[in-house]
């Protein structure tokens, strides 16, 4: 147990305040630092109890408020370091992701906000420019940091600033093509930027943790530079002798460390180091702060450092909801009819559709957990692809299978699938290939906020020709829909939503849905309200109470256009309702149907608004966004008042 005393500390002045301030605290440093120009007053030898203090206040906090957490257990000992040695908010730091950065949100004047992570009004879980100065860039989506670092590199030489800027990228961030296509830019460029990996799939054992160490340091000193710059200038004139050390160099650098491959991209690669010694990283990182040109750090980390379930279970432990740190995560009682989420009815369809067709094959950019993918890795191996975070990558290579008689599925966000709309259009819609997109989180999402809500994909998906795109409105619709999509010769996306449905038990038999073509859910008078995937059920209760007529419309693209029309014709109001922006949405679907066909009607599009949805739970965000039954029928009721009491008198 590490001894939080200040006994063995070196007093200082501001040390001595800290002391007098808070003499019975559980973190008496970590209590009085606001800011990491508090951090900066410290003496260095007080810094390793900063980041115990830190690590125990991290596991304290999260395990009551829930929130990412094996990623920041693990970069404690950075983080410290970072905000120490560099000058922020002045200098830049860029947090990939943002899993890890929850101990730089602790450092930079968020600790007593901590527990309101993820929560309406409260503080986001990735970092937010809008939310502290420190936080540099808005980042949720992987693998941004290096270019991102790289432009404000670019821009402080552009502007002569003497700024520095980092980018700490998690060794799954490095998966993704933008990571390599930044670090090629940057090498050219020649930029004062420093990239950090943080390794956390590795370990180090002592005696290869101790020379990888030592080394690092040696080559990121001035000592070993100067010898390397100097000798360079007087062998450059010499050619022959030049390469040879050239050569020598990389191979001995090459044989010790894994960096030949940045080298090669004009970085002057330092590491692998323990990224848990503090020492060791301060010493390396003041080295490097002398250096020139792009630099790049690897650093091994545990993910989950400092408690042992999260070491020993770094998946279960990434995302948490509060639990009890003495006895860990414990499973919560399975209700006795448990409703199973969509992405296990898409799991367990996806299982049942690959005993029946031999040409199945499932692809993922590195979702496996969350899009249900567990159960089909460990029954079919050898028709599993885990792309990594690639995501235009698993959209052409699954164009490339289709293209060979496989019948491709692509499990994908839909955020996700923003990053790889290009082989969307280029690769699957211009070629007609049958690739089946599996649409999880569509709609809003919740906690994760506004990088994450699936708000577009109708927009940007029915603009496109030779797609079909279908939304179901139940469970069994969805196992039905995805059988649909499968059987069809051609682009098919179903969206669904995360978490649970209404309810509906799924059947075992599967059968193609006729495509195009809507439910008619109820029938009555007056208004008309066509409602697209997860709106239906809402607007059961919405037509009940209104006397209106309920349409489950199933498919966003084709449109059932003959249903619409017949609607118009009985219907002095026409309603649709679908979780995606209205701007290209389902509804402006329906008015381009009636646009066409010279049809004027009275029509109002429900959807979501023109804004960002802040995080929040799921119910919290559909309740801002108007699309629960209570807002839905308040919005039709507010349409009808303003286009007058005549038009109203017919809807009564």
């Amino acid at each position: 147990m590490k001894d939080n005393s200040l006994r063995h500390l070196a007093r200082g002045p501001r040390q001595l305040l800290f002391l007098k301030m808070n003499p019975k605290s559980s973190f008496p440093l970590l209590d009085n630092i606001n800011s990491p120009e508090d951090l900066r007053q410290l003496p260095e030898s007080s810094l390793e109890q900063v980041a115990g203090e830190l690590r125990e206040f991290l596991l304290s906090s999260v395990s009551r408020s829930g929130g990412h957490f094996a990623a920041g257990l693990g970069t404690v000992e950075l983080t410290v370091a970072l905000h120490y040695l560099y000058n922020t908010p002045e200098d830049r730091i860029v947090w990939d992701v943002g899993h890890q950065a929850y101990p730089h949100k602790i450092l930079t004047g968020r600790r007593d906000r901590m527990h309101t992570v993820r929560k309406k009004g409260g503080i986001a879980p990735f970092p937010k420019r809008d939310e502290s100065v420190y936080d540099t860039f808005g980042v949720g989506h992987s693998s941004t940091s290096i270019s991102a670092a790289l432009g404000m590199a670019l821009a402080a030489k552009t502007t002569g600033n003497a700024r520095r800027a980092v980018a700490v990228i998690g060794d799954g961030g490095l998966t993704a093509g933008m990571a390599f296509e930044a670090l090629n830019h940057a090498g050219d460029t020649g930029a004062d930027v420093l990239v950090i990996l943080n390794d956390n799939n590795m370990s180090i054992s002592p005696n290869v943790g101790a020379l990888s160490n030592h080394f690092a340091q040696l080559i990121s000193g001035k000592f070993y530079t100067t010898v390397r710059e100097g000798s360079k200038r007087v062998l450059s004139q010499v050619p022959n002798a030049w390469e040879m050390v050239r050569r020598a160099e990389e191979h001995v650098k090459g044989f010790i460390v894994p960096g030949t491959l940045f080298e090669e991209f004009g970085f002057n690669y330092i590491g692998p180091i323990d990224g848990h010694d503090l020492h060791t990283v301060l010493n390396t990182l003041r080295n490097i702060q002398a250096l020139e040109g792009p630099q790049f750090l690897h650093i091994v980390t545990k993910k989950g450092k400092g408690y042992a379930p999260a070491e020993e279970d770094p998946v279960k432990y990434h995302g948490v909801t509060p639990f009890d740190p003495t006895v860990g995560i414990v499973p919560k009682p399975t209700p006795m009819t448990p409703k199973p989420t969509y992405s296990k009815i898409f799991g367990d369809w996806l299982c049942d559709m690959a005993d029946l067709d031999p040409r199945l094959v499932a692809i993922t950019p590195a979702m496996r957990e969350g899009s249900g993918l567990v159960r089909f890795e460990q029954e079919f191996p050898d028709r599993y692809f885990d792309v990594a975070i690639a995501e235009q990558h698993s959209v052409a290579v699954a164009a490339g299978m289709a293209c060979d008689g496989l019948k491709p599925v692509v499990a994908i966000y839909s955020t996700f699938l923003q990053r790889g709309y290009d082989q969307v259009v280029h690769d699957v819609i211009t070629q007609n290939l049958p690739v089946l997109f599996a649409l999880d989180r569509a709609g809003v999402v919740g906690a994760d906020g506004p990088t994450h809500n699936g708000s577009y994909d109708n927009s940007f998906l029915r603009c496109l020709p030779n797609i079909v795109l279908m939304a179901p409105a139940e469970e069994n619709e969805c196992r039905q829909m995805l059988y649909t999509g499968f059987m069809h010769d051609g682009p098919v996306a179903v969206r669904y939503p995360r978490g649970t449905g209404p309810g509906i038990a799924t059947e075992e038999q599967m059968s193609a849905l006729p495509i195009g073509k809507a439910q008619v859910r109820r029938s009555g008078g007056g208004i008309a309200i066509l409602a697209f995937g997860t709106m239906v059920t809402p607007c059961e209760v919405v037509a009940e109470n209104l006397g209106a007529t309920l349409i489950n419309m199933r498919f966003i693209k084709p449109l059932d256009e003959d249903l619409i029309v017949e609607m118009t014709k009985s219907h002095d109001l026409l309603v649709t309702v679908d979780e995606n922006v209205i701007a290209g949405g389902a509804g402006s679907a329906v008015n381009e149907v009636l646009a066409a066909r010279g049809i004027v009607q009275s029509i109002t599009n429900i959807g979501l608004p023109d804004r960002l949805l802040q995080h929040g739970s799921r119910e919290d965000m559909l309740t801002d966004a108007g699309l629960t039954s209570e807002g839905i029928e308040a919005s039709i009721r507010a349409y009808i008042k303003k286009i007058g009491a005549g038009e109203a008198a017919k809807l009564a």
